[in-house]
Protein backbone atom coordinates (compact mmCIF):
# COMPACT_ATOMS: atom_id res chain seq x y z
CA UNK A 1 0.00 0.00 0.00
CA UNK A 2 1.30 3.58 -0.94
CA UNK A 3 2.08 5.86 1.92
CA UNK A 4 1.21 9.45 0.38
CA UNK A 5 3.43 11.91 2.44
CA UNK A 6 2.69 15.70 1.51
CA UNK A 7 5.13 17.93 2.96
CA UNK A 8 4.10 21.57 2.79
CA UNK A 9 7.08 24.13 2.23
CA UNK A 10 6.76 27.47 3.53
CA UNK A 11 8.28 30.82 1.64
CA UNK A 12 9.59 33.39 3.77
CA UNK A 13 8.60 36.10 1.90
CA UNK A 14 6.19 38.00 4.05
CA UNK A 15 2.73 38.98 3.15
CA UNK A 16 1.48 37.11 -0.11
CA UNK A 17 3.77 34.18 -0.19
CA UNK A 18 3.14 30.94 -1.84
CA UNK A 19 3.26 28.03 -0.21
CA UNK A 20 4.58 25.60 -2.14
CA UNK A 21 3.80 21.62 -1.99
CA UNK A 22 6.28 18.78 -2.45
CA UNK A 23 4.38 15.42 -3.02
CA UNK A 24 6.33 12.38 -2.22
CA UNK A 25 5.41 8.65 -2.74
CA UNK A 26 6.45 5.84 -0.32
CA UNK A 27 5.88 2.36 -0.44
CA UNK A 28 7.16 -0.66 1.03
CA UNK A 29 8.33 -3.19 -1.59
CA UNK A 30 9.09 -6.80 -1.27
CA UNK A 31 12.10 -8.40 -3.73
CA UNK A 32 14.17 -11.88 -3.79
CA UNK A 33 17.58 -12.82 -3.44
CA UNK A 34 18.14 -16.23 -3.64
CA UNK A 35 15.30 -17.84 -1.11
CA UNK A 36 15.44 -14.67 1.25
CA UNK A 37 12.49 -12.21 0.96
CA UNK A 38 13.77 -9.06 1.37
CA UNK A 39 11.76 -6.24 2.63
CA UNK A 40 12.57 -2.74 1.27
CA UNK A 41 11.51 0.56 1.03
CA UNK A 42 10.67 3.16 -2.48
CA UNK A 43 10.42 6.70 -1.99
CA UNK A 44 10.41 9.65 -4.96
CA UNK A 45 8.25 12.55 -5.88
CA UNK A 46 5.61 11.97 -7.88
CA UNK A 47 5.31 15.40 -9.41
CA UNK A 48 8.53 15.09 -11.32
CA UNK A 49 8.21 14.33 -15.11
CA UNK A 50 10.90 11.82 -16.78
CA UNK A 51 13.18 9.82 -15.26
CA UNK A 52 15.78 10.47 -12.72
CA UNK A 53 19.07 8.84 -11.15
CA UNK A 54 18.11 6.03 -8.29
CA UNK A 55 20.06 5.94 -5.44
CA UNK A 56 20.11 2.96 -2.91
CA UNK A 57 19.81 3.75 1.20
CA UNK A 58 21.79 0.52 3.09
CA UNK A 59 20.88 0.70 6.86
CA UNK A 60 22.77 0.95 9.93
CA UNK A 61 24.11 -2.40 11.57
CA UNK A 62 20.45 -2.41 13.50
CA UNK A 63 18.42 -3.24 10.15
CA UNK A 64 16.24 -1.64 8.06
CA UNK A 65 14.78 1.25 9.87
CA UNK A 66 13.02 4.82 10.12
CA UNK A 67 16.54 6.36 10.21
CA UNK A 68 16.93 4.65 6.46
CA UNK A 69 13.50 5.14 5.40
CA UNK A 70 13.80 8.54 5.85
CA UNK A 71 16.88 9.28 4.32
CA UNK A 72 15.05 8.09 0.97
CA UNK A 73 12.27 10.49 1.89
CA UNK A 74 15.24 13.07 1.33
CA UNK A 75 17.14 12.09 -1.25
CA UNK A 76 13.12 11.92 -2.87
CA UNK A 77 12.97 15.53 -1.89
CA UNK A 78 15.92 16.29 -3.58
CA UNK A 79 14.88 14.76 -6.74
CA UNK A 80 16.22 10.69 -6.77
CA UNK A 81 14.12 7.99 -6.33
CA UNK A 82 15.47 6.13 -3.59
CA UNK A 83 15.33 2.80 -2.21
CA UNK A 84 15.80 1.91 1.10
CA UNK A 85 17.35 -1.58 1.04
CA UNK A 86 17.15 -4.53 3.60
CA UNK A 87 20.20 -6.31 4.14
CA UNK A 88 19.33 -8.82 6.59
CA UNK A 89 16.35 -10.46 4.81
CA UNK A 90 12.70 -9.79 6.23
CA UNK A 91 12.95 -6.56 6.92
CA UNK A 92 14.36 -7.53 10.26
CA UNK A 93 15.75 -5.46 12.82
CA UNK A 94 17.87 -5.87 16.08
CA UNK A 95 17.18 -4.79 19.07
CA UNK A 96 20.60 -4.86 21.02
CA UNK A 97 23.89 -4.73 19.69
CA UNK A 98 25.19 -8.18 20.05
CA UNK A 99 22.23 -9.02 18.14
CA UNK A 100 23.23 -6.13 15.15
CA UNK A 101 26.68 -7.58 15.69
CA UNK A 102 25.77 -10.95 14.28
CA UNK A 103 23.65 -9.91 11.78
CA UNK A 104 26.15 -7.50 10.25
CA UNK A 105 28.70 -10.15 10.77
CA UNK A 106 26.79 -12.69 9.19
CA UNK A 107 27.35 -10.57 5.95
CA UNK A 108 30.90 -9.08 6.64
CA UNK A 109 31.94 -12.55 6.19
CA UNK A 110 30.06 -13.78 3.48
CA UNK A 111 30.83 -11.19 0.51
CA UNK A 112 29.00 -12.79 -1.68
CA UNK A 113 25.50 -13.22 -0.07
CA UNK A 114 26.36 -9.47 0.47
CA UNK A 115 26.70 -8.84 -3.39
CA UNK A 116 24.03 -11.04 -4.31
CA UNK A 117 21.60 -8.79 -2.02
CA UNK A 118 22.87 -5.48 -2.67
CA UNK A 119 22.12 -6.39 -6.56
CA UNK A 120 18.80 -7.72 -6.38
CA UNK A 121 18.11 -4.32 -4.47
CA UNK A 122 19.88 -2.43 -7.84
CA UNK A 123 18.17 -4.55 -9.70
CA UNK A 124 14.50 -3.07 -8.38
CA UNK A 125 15.36 0.18 -8.59
CA UNK A 126 16.66 -0.24 -12.37
CA UNK A 127 13.18 -1.20 -13.45
CA UNK A 128 10.77 1.17 -11.78
CA UNK A 129 9.32 3.77 -13.69
CA UNK A 130 11.02 7.02 -12.69
CA UNK A 131 14.49 5.58 -13.07
CA UNK A 132 17.31 6.34 -14.94
CA UNK A 133 19.10 2.86 -15.40
CA UNK A 134 22.08 4.12 -16.22
CA UNK A 135 22.46 6.43 -13.43
CA UNK A 136 22.63 4.64 -10.01
CA UNK A 137 24.37 5.84 -6.89
CA UNK A 138 24.18 4.49 -3.26
CA UNK A 139 24.86 5.84 0.40
CA UNK A 140 24.59 4.12 3.48
CA UNK A 141 24.93 4.37 7.25
CA UNK A 142 27.38 2.77 9.75
CA UNK A 143 27.47 -1.13 8.30
CA UNK A 144 25.72 0.41 5.38
CA UNK A 145 28.65 2.75 4.12
CA UNK A 146 31.35 -0.11 4.49
CA UNK A 147 28.75 -2.36 2.17
CA UNK A 148 28.33 0.50 -0.41
CA UNK A 149 31.98 0.85 -0.09
CA UNK A 150 32.57 -2.76 -0.36
CA UNK A 151 30.70 -2.70 -3.30
CA UNK A 152 32.41 -0.13 -5.32
CA UNK A 153 35.31 -1.75 -4.01
CA UNK A 154 34.27 -5.30 -6.24
CA UNK A 155 33.46 -3.36 -9.20
CA UNK A 156 29.74 -3.11 -9.04
CA UNK A 157 27.78 -0.55 -11.76
CA UNK A 158 27.60 2.75 -9.88
CA UNK A 159 28.22 5.83 -10.73
CA UNK A 160 28.83 7.27 -7.18
CA UNK A 161 28.31 6.12 -3.36
CA UNK A 162 28.78 7.82 0.04
CA UNK A 163 29.38 6.50 3.09
CA UNK A 164 28.09 8.09 6.17
CA UNK A 165 30.27 7.11 9.52
CA UNK A 166 30.89 4.33 8.07
CA UNK A 167 33.56 1.25 8.52
CA UNK A 168 36.40 1.62 6.87
CA UNK A 169 38.61 -1.67 6.83
CA UNK A 170 38.61 -4.39 4.23
CA UNK A 171 39.69 -7.99 3.70
CA UNK A 172 39.22 -6.84 0.11
CA UNK A 173 40.78 -4.06 -1.15
CA UNK A 174 40.14 -2.09 -4.36
CA UNK A 175 42.17 -2.89 -7.13
CA UNK A 176 43.40 -1.09 -10.12
CA UNK A 177 41.15 -0.33 -12.89
CA UNK A 178 37.98 -2.48 -10.86
CA UNK A 179 36.32 0.51 -9.52
CA UNK A 180 33.81 2.14 -11.60
CA UNK A 181 32.59 4.33 -9.16
CA UNK A 182 33.20 7.72 -7.71
CA UNK A 183 32.91 7.32 -3.36
CA UNK A 184 32.57 10.25 -0.84
CA UNK A 185 33.53 9.39 3.02
CA UNK A 186 31.59 11.55 5.21
CA UNK A 187 33.22 11.01 8.62
CA UNK A 188 33.56 11.91 12.53
CA UNK A 189 36.28 12.97 12.78
CA UNK A 190 36.14 12.19 17.02
CA UNK A 191 34.78 8.23 15.84
CA UNK A 192 36.52 6.06 18.14
CA UNK A 193 35.58 2.98 15.90
CA UNK A 194 37.39 4.00 13.30
CA UNK A 195 41.00 4.55 14.69
CA UNK A 196 43.64 6.78 12.12
CA UNK A 197 45.62 3.85 10.94
CA UNK A 198 42.38 2.46 9.33
CA UNK A 199 42.41 5.87 7.64
CA UNK A 200 45.23 6.19 6.17
CA UNK A 201 45.03 2.90 5.13
CA UNK A 202 41.50 3.69 3.38
CA UNK A 203 43.53 6.45 1.48
CA UNK A 204 46.85 4.70 0.33
CA UNK A 205 44.07 1.97 -1.20
CA UNK A 206 41.94 4.31 -2.85
CA UNK A 207 44.84 6.47 -4.29
CA UNK A 208 47.08 3.06 -5.25
CA UNK A 209 43.58 1.97 -7.09
CA UNK A 210 43.29 4.73 -8.86
CA UNK A 211 39.56 5.31 -7.22
CA UNK A 212 38.38 9.17 -7.61
CA UNK A 213 37.82 9.85 -3.60
CA UNK A 214 36.89 12.22 -1.09
CA UNK A 215 37.45 12.18 2.29
CA UNK A 216 35.70 14.57 4.75
CA UNK A 217 36.35 14.28 8.42
CA UNK A 218 33.55 16.49 10.57
CA UNK A 219 35.04 18.05 13.69
CA UNK A 220 33.55 16.67 16.72
CA UNK A 221 31.56 14.46 15.35
CA UNK A 222 31.40 11.03 16.28
CA UNK A 223 29.96 7.68 15.48
CA UNK A 224 26.22 7.74 14.00
CA UNK A 225 26.19 11.82 14.08
CA UNK A 226 23.43 11.84 11.34
CA UNK A 227 21.17 9.53 13.70
CA UNK A 228 18.60 11.99 15.54
CA UNK A 229 18.38 8.95 17.37
CA UNK A 230 21.95 8.26 18.21
CA UNK A 231 22.55 9.49 21.54
CA UNK A 232 19.21 7.33 23.32
CA UNK A 233 20.69 4.31 21.94
CA UNK A 234 24.51 5.14 22.94
CA UNK A 235 23.15 5.64 26.36
CA UNK A 236 21.26 2.15 26.84
CA UNK A 237 23.67 0.46 25.27
CA UNK A 238 27.04 2.18 26.83
CA UNK A 239 27.66 2.65 23.38
CA UNK A 240 29.83 6.03 22.03
CA UNK A 241 26.77 7.39 19.64
CA UNK A 242 25.92 10.92 19.15
CA UNK A 243 23.84 12.74 16.67
CA UNK A 244 25.69 16.37 15.73
CA UNK A 245 23.01 18.19 13.65
CA UNK A 246 26.01 20.59 12.58
CA UNK A 247 27.86 17.27 10.97
CA UNK A 248 24.56 15.92 9.64
CA UNK A 249 23.80 18.82 7.65
CA UNK A 250 27.04 19.43 6.54
CA UNK A 251 27.29 16.16 5.23
CA UNK A 252 24.23 15.69 3.58
CA UNK A 253 25.41 19.03 1.99
CA UNK A 254 28.42 17.56 0.89
CA UNK A 255 26.76 14.54 -0.39
CA UNK A 256 23.78 16.27 -2.64
CA UNK A 257 27.06 18.20 -4.17
CA UNK A 258 28.87 15.26 -4.42
CA UNK A 259 25.20 13.47 -6.62
CA UNK A 260 25.19 16.70 -8.33
CA UNK A 261 28.40 16.44 -9.93
CA UNK A 262 28.39 12.70 -10.42
CA UNK A 263 24.87 12.57 -12.24
CA UNK A 264 25.39 15.92 -14.10
CA UNK A 265 21.87 17.43 -12.55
Amino acid sequence: MKLKLIIAAFGLLGPGSVAMAEYIMGEPVGYDAGNTRLVGYLAYDATLKGKRPGVLVVHEWWGHNEHARESARKLARLGYTALAVDMYGDGKQAGHPDEAGKFASELAMNLPLAIERFTAAIELLKQHSTVDPARIGAIGYCFGGGVVLQMARAGLDLDGVVSFHGSLGTDSPAQPGQVKARVLVAHGADDPFVPAADIEKFKQEMSSAGVDYRFVAYPGAKHSFTNPGAGPLGKRFSLPLEYNAAADQASWNDMRIFFKEVFGQ
